[in-house]
């Protein structure tokens, strides 16, 4: 039974791959509750399931078992259209490659969740705007991606991510494509979005800097969760 207090329970979660003969188990039972307004670092080495288990919490991929409940909704339980819907309105995306649309300029791409959800997106302009001067971007409206630097491109995708005002974060490797001074630029960016809309997000990630000031860090190690370390308290 799920608790709808969490914003995103995993519930014995598995995922099982088949090559011909070959069977890889990648996730191997992994049970995961995430409270509204965390920050929760996902770590562990190369090949442990760490994207995987993002991508079955963000409804990227399906579970071979288990339950994800996302505002106390089972979400594979959902038909193809609806899922869809349900991941476009509740869950924002940031990744590595940040997946800017060239022809667009950086107001354009982050509209772009607003114009799949529909209704009258043109409304939303403001809200758009003040998401790019949120991200220090405010300069930079009509540019396009091939115009921006990568820490400008990321800081797009930031605020594409926000646009539907998604209640959960996911981002896999959002710093893998960036130095260091731009990588501790990003994550501060995150905690002042994070205490601004209290969003709730779930980094996997390399970087050790970001797993100091995550409220969590949970280990993964060969599809298990390894250890998990309550940092900080969440401030309501």
């Amino acid at each position: 039974m799920n608790d709808a207090k969490h914003i995103l329970e995993a519930v014995d979660i598995t995922k099982t791959y088949f090559s011909g003969p070959s069977r890889v188990e990648v996730l191997k039972g992994i049970t995961l509750r995430i409270d509204p307004g965390e920050i929760i670092v996902i770590m562990g080495p190369s090949g442990v399931g760490k994207s995987t288990l993002l991508n079955v919490m963000g409804t990227l991929d399906t579970p071979t078992s288990g339950n994800v409940y996302i505002n106390g909704q089972d979400v594979f339980q959902l038909k193809e259209q609806k899922l869809a819907q349900f991941r476009n309105q509740h869950i924002g995306f940031i990744f590595q490659f940040h997946y800017l649309l060239p022809e667009f300029t950086a107001l354009e791409n982050v509209m772009i969740p607003r114009m799949i959800k529909g209704n009258d997106w043109k409304s939303e302009e403001e809200f758009a705007i003040q998401l790019l001067t949120d991200v220090g971007l405010q300069d930079r409206l009509h540019h396009r991606p091939n115009q921006l630097s990568g820490g400008e491109q990321q800081r797009v995708a930031i605020a594409r991510a926000l646009m539907n005002r998604p209640e959960l974060i996911l981002a896999d490797e959002p710093t893998g494509d960036l130095d260091r001074k731009n990588s501790r630029a990003l994550f501060e960016l995150i905690l002042q979005l994070n205490e601004k809309y209290g969003q709730t997000f779930v980094i996997v990630t390399h970087d050790e800097m970001f797993a100091e000031q995550a409220h969590r860090v949970i280990h993964l190690e060969d599809g298990q969760i390894e250890k998990e370390m309550v940092q900080r308290k969440v401030v309501s």
